[in-house]
């Protein structure tokens, strides 16, 4: 509950705002005007229509309304936006099991930390007598371009926003508002890039098709997200990543410079156990990674990465093979399909019968061979 006040409350500025969110935890704060974001938008509707936000929802699935903070908050007149670094020292790989790796990102839910650090600085304003809400991870905001013109950071051809002296291992945020918060800052933050092209050469797909422009249809940390066949041409540079992938954000070199702080207690989903999820019951699985984008919430998308990483990264030992040999007779026909190229990694025998299979997605995997 906001505290009583003898008069009214000044609205605070952008330097009292900023004090709050670094008292809260941020790495960076800016102000910016909360006019639409028009050719954000599009450029939204320009990659959805020619296919490169492939079945993409969140902010293309209504780009007029999340490039357009009044659709939100009607009579919004400003942004203060908010950065939260969450690089970290990775824990070490456990050495005994196969294990898959787990995006930095999603290690531990930094966007309930983020809403949290933002959130002093919406009840500074409603305590001046505002409207105030926090935009975090939804598709009311197109978050980068939010910070871009707030002066957190420049656009990176990793199409991420690069703060300075922090790089892009951040999650951004915003508190939109009725009040009118003048920026302390010029101009946007110049482009730190230059001419590296770091990203781009190390992106395993080659997602990233021009500087800033990534084609999800490619993007591994999108297709581990996305329903139905994992892409054939595509699971080897999968490699052992389960949820995410940071390689384009792991060779840029501002992130690569700057010291890491230790990883936290809770880091410990920086790797997952790849048969403890094979094995594990839907309760389980969303109990434990229901924080991460899981289609339909549905946890056969999660084995069905699994799978992938098991082909990539194991050897064929006993448990490995009974695991996949069950996997063979799953059920779902997407796992049956994925473990028949499990199987044909690891040499392992498919059975006869699945080239008679039901489901024409297990027939094309038989026959791929």
């Amino acid at each position: 509950m906001s505290p009583c006040h003898d008069g009214p409350v000044p609205t605070p500025t952008i330097d009292e705002l900023r004090a709050l969110g670094f008292a809260a935890g941020l790495c960076a704060v800016g102000a910016a005007s909360a006019e639409p974001f028009d050719e954000v938008r599009s450029e939204l509707e320009r990659r959805r229509d020619t296919g490169l936000a492939a079945d993409m929802q969140f902010t293309f699935r209504n780009p007029a309304r999340s490039t357009d903070p009044d659709r939100t908050l009607p009579g919004a007149a400003s942004l203060v936006v908010g950065a939260y670094d969450y690089q970290r020292t990775a824990p070490p790989m456990p050495a005994d099991v196969p294990v898959a790796r787990v995006a930095a990102y999603s290690w531990e839910d930094h966007y309930a930390v983020l809403r949290a650090a933002l959130e002093p600085i919406a009840e500074a304003l409603r305590d001046a007598g505002h409207r105030a809400t926090v935009i975090a991870d939804q598709n009311h905001l197109v978050d980068r371009a939010a910070a871009h013109r707030a002066g957190i950071g420049w656009w990176g051809k990793s199409s991420n926003i690069l703060v300075p002296g922090i790089g892009s291992l951040v999650v951004l945020g915003a508190v939109l508002t009725d009040a009118s918060i003048e920026p302390d800052h010029e101009s946007t933050v110049a482009d730190g890039c230059r001419t590296c092209t770091a990203c781009l050469d190390g992106c395993p797909t080659g997602a990233i098709i021009e500087p800033g422009v990534i084609d999800a249809r490619r993007c591994l940390a999108w297709l581990v997200q996305a329903e139905g066949m994992f892409p054939v041409e595509y699971r080897e540079a999968l490699g052992d990543r389960i949820y995410g992938c940071d390689d384009c954000q792991d060779v840029c070199p501002p992130n690569k410079i700057r010291m890491r702080r230790p990883s936290p207690a809770g880091a410990d989903e920086a790797w997952v156990d790849v048969l403890s999820v094979l094995d594990a019951d839907d309760e389980e699985l969303l109990t434990r990674l229901g924080r991460w984008y899981i289609p339909h919430r549905d946890p056969d998308y999660l084995r069905r990465n699994a799978l992938l990483v098991l082909g990539n990264v194991a050897r064929p030992t006993p448990t490995v093979v009974a695991v996949v040999e069950r996997y063979l007779r799953h059920p779902t026909a997407m796992l049956r399909a994925h473990a028949v190229w499990v199987a044909r990694r690891l040499g392992v025998a498919v059975p006869d019968d699945l080239a008679a299979d039901e489901s024409l997605e297990v027939r094309n995997e038989v026959a791929r061979a």
